[in-house]
């Protein structure tokens, strides 16, 4: 019979033991408060944390217990997107955050979420977009942080 468990803190990536479970997470599953999350084996782990907290890939969540679930991040379907150089890669971004589109900012390349619309107004652009599937890592944006701590940190940065 499945088992339902209470996080009580959240452990950044290489800081917990070994975990007896894990948990595969998208992206808009890992920034949580208060839910309950379904582990692989078909437990659940109850969070009710005071703040909005992200799950990184590999962290873990510490449950009342002692023991870890560690958070896997889903493969999800992605347009992985490429500009001519560097400039154009950053006006590609331009366009995408003018759109307000969660977005992955890497080097080399950029990665939304799939969408012909927006793929399609990529191409227009110039950029060379191809469907990928693999974790998703957004950037979290300006408002995902506390407005009641004196810092005005993101959380878990």
């Amino acid at each position: 019979m499945p088992q339902t468990f209470r996080a009580v803190r959240y452990v950044p990536p290489g800081a917990a033991g070994t975990a007896f479970d894990l948990a595969i997470l998208m992206h808009d599953e890992r920034r949580v408060r208060r839910r309950s999350i379904t582990l692989i084996h078909g437990d659940s782990v109850l969070v009710d944390f005071p703040e909005p907290v992200t799950l990184e890939d590999r962290g873990a969540l510490q449950l009342e217990d002692g023991r870890f679930v560690e958070i896997i991040a889903g493969e999800e379907a992605l347009h992985e997107v490429r500009g001519r150089d560097r400039i154009h890669l950053m006006r590609l971004c331009w366009h995408l955050g003018n759109r307000h589109l969660k977005t992955q900012i890497e080097d080399d390349r950029v990665l939304i979420l799939r969408d012909h619309v927006i793929r399609d107004m990529l191409r227009g652009l110039g950029a060379t977009v191809t469907d990928i599937s693999e974790p998703f890592h957004p950037e979290e944006g300006a408002y995902a942080h506390s407005h009641g701590e004196a810092a005005h940190a993101l959380l878990n940065r």
